[in-house]
């Protein structure tokens, strides 16, 4: 009987194992192939992503990736294409002006030009090409969504689900992909200088770049990818309008707290910060380097113009000015300047090709981020609640810096024009007006107040795609719909017609009325006159 017993609980306990671990099955992911392509050249835009695509591979996951720098890192189930071809043709073309000036039609047709040579030198490359042939199968493609539309043939061609992921938020390039609305009266255009808050001349001028962004790309943009799409995938299965439309997920790099509360889908998730190593305890710096912010009485000002703009290029009579400024202040300064020597170096400044940002701005003896106002540098300042000094130059940086003065923790200046006078007032007002660092303190603890990291998130709604096969039930039924009926201008234009129509009805009718009114009343009047004649 005993035995019995024992063996009968054996049982119940090998069952109930079997369950607990089919339940654990059921709830989590198996191992996936998923396949990553970042094809923009900036590093900051891969930086954005690295740590989330690094933990689907140390989830198990095994993890492929199609960049543009390569790495020599060898890790478990994580694997590196470098595509580093649109490297050498940047450098062919030297050092961008960014203080030329052009009409928006013209800057979209060169960004158009450029995003097609990105495009190709992708699938020109021979081992993206060797992927394409190998045969190997994806469960899951995770795109970077700048519009090199006809890389987007990869989904199609692995047959695998889609992910997008955008480093800077999303724009109407993204709403257009999931089928999104934000009303331009108060979603100011990624490139503008302007935020939520915005005048009548503000929405005027937003309204009007937004339906130039919108032609230009039908007229210009869309016709070339196409081109390229049929080029390189002649047999593909799928139009490239198809392909648009398989986006299951966007991760989008912003969070309301950082910018401003807007309309999102079901699908589309912020992850702004995702960069961000948040469990990970602040490192201590290099001796050199931690003596020389220590023992800087006044405190520390951190300078950095992020990973696509160095320093070294900038003109000479730029530099001048900075290292005027920088040499006038009682302040310790940090550098990021990519070359080993700065000619004329002020005594209070320390140079290097690399900081490790994070750690220097969580030290509490640096004040003050002189920045570019990339979104992964105004996250960073943010987090650590530090005031910037914005110098924007290109893309969203204007608008980030916008949103930090906005917000009361930051200032800007022309970096092309401002001179060491002006710029010393600044970073003065900066660091004298308790206002500034109590704004970004106030802005770390909105944007840290979160119930999960941004990390975990999208992990989680990652492998949400996974367990539920793409997850269709996500999907908005406007990406169905056409211009005119997505924007309601046929019903708009059927119900304004109907109702003018109805005045017109009612117009005619009373000048019918009138008229006949009118004729009554003269015939009284001369049969009446006619009957007086008479008498």
């Amino acid at each position: 009987m005993g035995g019995i017993c024992s063996g009968t609980g054996l049982g119940l306990l090998l069952i109930g194992l079997i369950w607990l671990f089919s339940a654990n099955a059921d709830e989590g992911v198996q191992s996936s192939r998923i396949l990553a392509v970042f094809p923009f050249p900036g590093r900051s835009q891969y930086i954005f992503a690295e740590q989330f695509l690094k933990e689907l591979a140390h989830r198990g996951h095994n993890v492929t990736v199609i960049n543009t720098f390569g790495s020599d890192e060898i890790e478990p189930n994580f694997r590196v294409i470098g595509a580093k071809k649109i490297h050498e043709i940047m450098a062919a073309f030297g050092n961008a002006d960014y203080t030329q000036t052009a009409s928006q039609w013209k800057i979209l047709t060169m960004t158009t030009e450029f995003l097609n040579l990105l495009t190709t030198s992708i699938l020109d490359d021979p081992a993206v090409k060797d992927l394409l042939n190998s045969g190997e199968k994806f469960d899951l493609v995770v795109m970077e969504a700048v519009q090199t539309d006809a890389l987007f043939g990869l989904i199609q061609h692995f047959g695998a689900e889609t992910i997008g992921i955008s480093s800077y938020g999303t724009d109407t390039h993204i709403d257009e992909l999931m089928g999104n609305i934000s009303p331009l009266s108060f979603n100011p255009l990624l490139l503008s200088s302007r935020t939520e808050q915005m005048d009548f001349k503000d929405r005027v001028r937003n309204v009007f770049e937004a339906s130039v962004i919108w032609l230009h790309k039908r007229i210009v943009h869309l016709p070339t990818q196409r081109e390229l799409y049929a080029k390189y995938f002649p047999t593909a299965r799928k139009s490239l309008d198809e392909v648009l439309d398989s986006f299951s997920l966007m991760l989008l790099g912003q969070h309301f707290s950082l910018s401003y509360p807007r309309p999102y889908l079901p699908n589309m998730i912020e992850v702004g910060g995702l960069h961000l190593q948040q469990q990970r305890k602040v490192q201590p710096l290099a001796k050199e380097l931690s003596e020389f912010v220590e023992q800087s009485e006044k405190g520390v000002i951190y300078f950095s113009m992020g990973s696509n703009i160095k320093s070294k290029d900038l003109p000479p009579s730029t530099r001048a000015v900075l290292m005027e400024t920088f040499a006038s202040l009682p302040h310790r300064v940090l550098w990021k300047f990519e070359d080993d020597q700065l000619p004329e170096k002020p005594a209070n400044v320390f140079i290097s090709k690399w900081f490790p940002q994070p750690d220097i701005l969580a030290h509490p003896n640096v004040k003050l981020f002189i920045t570019h106002g990339g979104l992964l540098s105004t996250i960073e300042s943010i987090f650590f609640g530090k005031p910037i000094l914005g110098l924007p130059i290109f893309y969203d940086q204007h608008l980030n810096v916008q949103r930090a003065k906005q917000a009361g923790y930051g200032l800007s200046a022309d970096i092309w024009s401002v001179n060491a006078t002006e710029l010393t007032s600044l970073i003065q007002e900066l660091l004298s007006n308790p206002s500034y660092a109590a704004s970004a303190q106030t802005k770390s603890k909105l944007f840290r107040d979160q119930k999960e990291t941004a990390l975990e998130r999208a992990i989680w709604w990652t492998e949400y795609v996974l367990r539920h096969k793409g997850a269709k039930h996500l999907r908005c039924a406007s990406r169905d719909l056409d211009f005119i009926q997505f924007h309601g201008l046929d019903t708009w234009g059927l119900l304004i017609a109907i109702t003018f129509v109805s005045i017109l009805i009612v117009v005619i009718s009373i000048k019918c009325l009138q008229r006949v009114s009118l004729i009554s009343i003269i015939r009284k009047t001369r049969a009446e006159a006619s009957k007086l004649k008479t008498q």
